[in-house]
Order: C-alpha cells, then structure tokens, then sequence
C-alpha cells in the first residue's frame, strides 16, 4: 500500500493565557498605535455587549446574541481587512462591524427588531447581519465568484460558528471556493457550544480547520483568544486571496462566556468548572496584560477609555430608543421588487387596521 497525499493542520499561537510571547512577534506589532487601537475596539465591544444585555433584561430590546470572551476574533477581523473587502457576517461580529462603520444603534436597532438597523448610514457593502446557520457561507461563495469574475482585487470575509460547519451550506460553499479558487477567507468562530451542543457531539473530526482539506485548500487553527496570533492568521489568509492565492479556513479556538443569546440559560449545560478555566483564557485581560509589559497601556488610560466608552454607548442608546417607529407597511416593503396581488391586499388591510388601532 502507498500513501497518496499527507496533511498537515497548523496551530498557531503568539501570546499565551498570561500575555507571554510563545513566539516571535510579528510584523504588525511594529505599529503601536495598531496595537492600542484593536485594545480599545475589544474593551468598547465588551461595554456594548453589557449594555445590550441588560437592554434586553429590561424590556427595552428583542433577542441578543452576546459575544463575551470572543471579541479577539472579530476584531482581528474588522483589522485585517480593507475598506473595499466585504464582510459576511454571523451574529458575533460586533467589532469587525464596528470597524468598518456599522454604528452601535444600527446594530440594537436590528436586535431591536428594526431592519433599518441593516441600512448601514456608512453606505457599505458588507452584507447584513446573518441568523439563519451557515447560510452566509454561499451568499460569501456567491460575492467572492462576483469580485474574481471583475478581476477586482478585493476580498470576501465569511465567519461562522462551530455548530453551523455541521450545515451542508458550510461544506457547498467550501467546495465551491475550492474549485474555483476564490478570493474568500472563511472564520469559524469555535466557542465549543452550539447552543446547548458541546464540540464532540458536533464532529469526531480532530480540528475542524480540516475540513478545508476535502475543500482542497489550506486550514489553519489559531488561538482565537490570542489577538496578535488570530490578527496575523487572518491578515495572510485575506492577502493570500488578494493575490489570487485562493481561500483558507481559519478555526479560531475560543469559549463563549455567555449564554448562546438572551434566549438561553448556559448555566444548565455549561460545566462550572470549564467555565472558570475560560475565564482565565479571555482575550481581553491577556493583550492588557502584554501591552501593559510594553509600555503601551496603564490604569489611567484604561479609565479614561472606559468613560469615553460609556458615553458613547449611552449616545448610541438614545438614539436607538428615539428612532421613529416603522410603519406597519414596512413588513412588506422590502421582500419583493413588486408585491404580488395578494400581498398588496394584505399590507393595505394591515395599514387600514394599524390606522384604527
């Protein structure tokens, strides 16, 4: 017998749970004022997501996914890449939206129910936020075979969960990417759980980066709570694309420290004990720590951030809750270029009583 193809699966690390260095520092950590900058939008991420929380505790807001303990992932995201890119977003890209314009009242309006929350004011062309599980996989196959097609020399940016790489979407559109060597770098976001599922009950595959190889592309796993390693995975996975290099699958292994969204209650499956031992893995309090060691960051800008912080989202939450009310009509207005017949009957019964109301 002959073996008739080897594969290896990579894991990269640079800072460890304590913000050590495991290994040499990479050419984006030259720049300082990058490095503050992806600090400040992980602490300002975190601030947001309290608040939209207890927005949602006390009536004030719909469903919310939180993105506790993940903020390095999306961050490192929003970073890498370039204005004209495109992101395909799931439902824990807070900070990558945030870097590339997306204001916090869009995204507590679109939690709060308000579609407008996906009319991005800062006029891009990412793609909305994506609920249903791995459907934005093929819609970023789709958008990445329309930038090869024009020969633009931009890129297409997909994250995911790990519950949702158990979707068929998932594997058709890595398979069509593969085939067609397409400018798009998928994320997996592998906070262990898929709702209530933990990551062994998902897939008996050792890493899910391997699932690239069937795709016929490279897979790559990063700690995805070390933000100069995810930082630097996913800047050469979207330069590689850029350069026609194809695309990579990135498993960013991380820990969902929060109930799956406000609908949940993590506590019923999440052991106890894992969960403290997250806790001391979390991105945020490892790079303060490292750029503490650097002479980079101290208490006092820490404080002074955090009240900059906070009145920002305070800001963002008054316009939130100040936003005119939609019109009835608007369940109906945006679903078809022209409304069949009989949805015109229902959207002017649902005006006639909404007006009587």
């Amino acid at each position: 017998m002959t073996s008739v193809a080897n594969f290896i699966i990579p894991y990269i690390q640079i800072l460890n749970e304590s913000g050590e260095l495991t290994s040499d520092l990479p050419d984006l950590a030259k720049d300082h004022n990058a490095l503050v900058a992806m600090y400040r939008i992980m602490t300002q991420t975190r601030l947001f997501d309290k608040k939209a929380i207890a927005l949602q505790r006390t009536g004030k807001m719909g469903t919310y996914a939180p993105i506790n303990g993940q903020e390095a992932i999306s961050t490192a995201i929003g970073h890498a890449m370039r204005p004209e890119d495109i992101l395909i977003p799931y439902y824990r890209d807070y900070a990558a939206q945030f870097q590339r314009g997306v204001k916090m009242s869009e995204i507590l309006a679109y939690w709060g129910g308000d579609e407008r929350g996906n009319n991005f004011t800062c006029k891009s062309e990412d793609l909305p936020i994506c609920v249903p599980i791995a459907t934005q996989c093929l819609h970023a196959a789709g958008v990445a075979f329309a930038i090869q097609y024009r020969n633009e020399p931009r890129v297409a940016v997909v994250s995911i969960g790990d519950g949702g790489t158990s979707e068929g979407d998932f594997y058709e559109a890595m398979n069509f990417a593969g085939v067609k060597k397409l400018p798009l770098v998928f994320i997996i976001n592998n906070n262990q759980w898929a709702i209530s599922v933990n990551i062994s009950q998902q897939t008996a595959s050792t890493t899910l980066a391997q699932k690239a190889i069937a795709a016929g592309f490279d897979g790559i796993q990063v700690d995805g709570n070390d933000l100069l390693g995810i930082r630097d995975v996913v800047g050469n996975a979207i330069e590689k694309a850029r350069s026609g290099g194809g695309p990579t699958l990135i498993e960013a292994l991380t820990y969902r420290l929060s109930d799956h969204t406000t609908a949940d209650d993590a506590t019923r499956y999440q052991p106890s004990d894992e969960v403290t031992r997250a806790h001391n893995k979390e991105p945020i309090s490892r790079f303060k720590k490292f750029l503490i060691a650097q002479k980079l960051w101290d208490e006092t800008k820490e404080q002074a951030w955090i009240e900059q912080c906070n009145i920002d989202i305070s800001a963002a939450v008054t316009e939130f809750i100040n936003c005119p009310q939609q019109p009835v009509s608007s369940i109906f207005d945006y679903h078809y270029a022209e409304l069949p017949g009989y949805m015109i009957e229902q959207r002017a019964i649902a005006m006639e009583e909404a007006s009587n109301a």
